[in-house]
């Protein structure tokens, strides 16, 4: 009898190499970014020309803020006790962008409320997920974080400059459309990230229990005094040159300015972390907050103003890179997408939420150099507080391929002598 040659099972299909994984994370911070760029300087103004009020406008602001402080932390709960990050991170691109087509059809205050908190329950999410998808896949290369989060910075630069002229152009609902086709293409594009790695199921650490400890709370409230005092800066800062008399040409250029010096630092972060530790750029980062804040407070001048403006690249830049960094370096394996969730619930919604409240109530009183005073008292506080935490590892700089994880069950190592 002829002999048949015994079939060989189809090689499975090869991972994504990692400079093809590292494009996908740089894809996703883009479109990320980029809706975000159409999304806040545009959105309110949308809104504002169907005639909602301005207590409406505030109050569709708000509960976007309540939506990323809340569910952020549920889903990455979810996602590490499931072990399946993947497949919720598709679900919320993919109900978020549904659920965004409403605002299409949607010009009244109810149903826009009603759209927005289950809008921004799958939206809130999706950029915790993507850190600690980027923590996880860059591995022992964290470092290079900042070369794949820049790609964001440039989206959201040139969105804001280039979409405004499409608002000129077109009517308001441009805006609506625009945002509808770049979740569309997030959502696609969130297909291509590669799965997680295979971890057995396990109860979630659940946030109560990861704030106890005493290194993670300290530092989320030092975080979270940092953030609140970009309050002044992100509600204020243009209405302060706008009060000084510059054009908005002018006060356009200085915004630019500081989203430059943020990519510059985000591309030297290889170079940056390799000489030097996590904790010492950051408390450098927090000094940079204070003489920025102090600055503005302080020097009317052009070029006191652009000064301060190059401090944006540490002020936020390094300390967002290192801050991202620190969390993972905190968080245990099976907690990685809650820890990233929580940082990013303090920070980025608890603390800009006071941020804006806190200096809102106080420019009426005190003015816009009195409320960067309070800034930079609020960033000094900060410093201050992160100064309070041990220095793991002697504060050694990050190693490539050399990240260790901190086991936050174990006691801290032992000093010499």
């Amino acid at each position: 009898m002829p002999a048949f040659p015994c079939k060989r099972p189809l090689p499975a299909p090869a991972p994504p190499r990692p400079g093809g994984r590292r494009a996908i994370l740089a894809l996703q911070y883009f479109l990320y970014f980029g809706v975000m760029g159409v999304y806040l300087p545009y959105f309110n103004l949308y809104c504002y020309h169907l005639g909602l009020s301005g207590f409406e406008v505030g109050v569709l602001s708000a509960l976007r803020s309540v939506a990323w402080v809340l569910f952020p932390m549920a889903w990455g709960a979810l996602a590490d006790r499931t072990g399946r990050r993947r497949a919720i991170v598709l679900l919320c691109h993919v109900a978020s962008t549904g659920i965004w087509a409403g605002f299409l059809v949607a010009e009244r205050f109810a149903a826009m409320a009603l759209l927005m908190v289950f809008y921004a329950m799958f939206y809130a999410p999706i950029i915790s997920f993507l850190e600690a998808a980027c923590m996880e896949i860059l591995g022992r290369e964290k470092s290079a974080y900042g070369r794949v989060r820049r790609w964001g910075s440039i989206s959201f630069i040139a969105v804001v400059l280039l979409f405004g002229v499409a608002v000129d152009a077109f009517p308001e609902r441009i805006v609506v459309w625009a945002v509808a086709a770049g979740s569309l293409a997030m959502a696609l594009a969130a297909f291509a990230m590669p799965p997680e790695p295979h971890r057995p199921a396990e109860p979630a650490p659940g946030a109560v229990r990861m704030l106890r400890r005493r290194e993670t709370a300290v530092f989320l409230a030092s975080a979270f005094l940092m953030l609140a005092s970009h309050g002044a800066y992100y509600g204020f800062f243009s209405i302060h040159l706008a009060e000084l008399g510059y054009s908005p040409a002018w006060i356009g250029a200085a915004w630019a300015l500081a989203s430059t010096a943020e990519i510059c630092a985000m591309t030297a972060s290889p170079a940056l972390f390799r000489r030097f530790s996590l904790e010492a750029v950051l408390g450098f980062s927090f000094a940079a907050a204070l003489v920025r804040w102090g600055m503005l407070a302080l020097f009317p001048a052009p070029l006191a103003v652009f000064a301060s403006q190059l401090l944006h690249a540490f002020s936020y830049g390094t300390f967002h890179m290192a801050s991202i960094l620190y969390v993972d370096r905190l968080a245990a394996p099976g907690e990685k997408n809650l820890a990233q969730a929580i940082n990013n619930a303090v920070t980025y919604g608890l603390g800009l939420m006071a941020g804006f409240f806190l200096q809102g109530a106080l420019f009426g009183r005190i003015g816009s150099f009195g409320i960067f005073a309070a800034s930079a008292g609020i960033a000094l506080a900060g410093g201050a507080l992160f100064g309070l935490l041990p220095r793991r590892g002697g504060g050694r700089p990050l190693a490539p391929g050399a990240a260790p994880e901190i086991n936050p069950g174990a006691p801290p190592p032992r000093r010499g002598g």
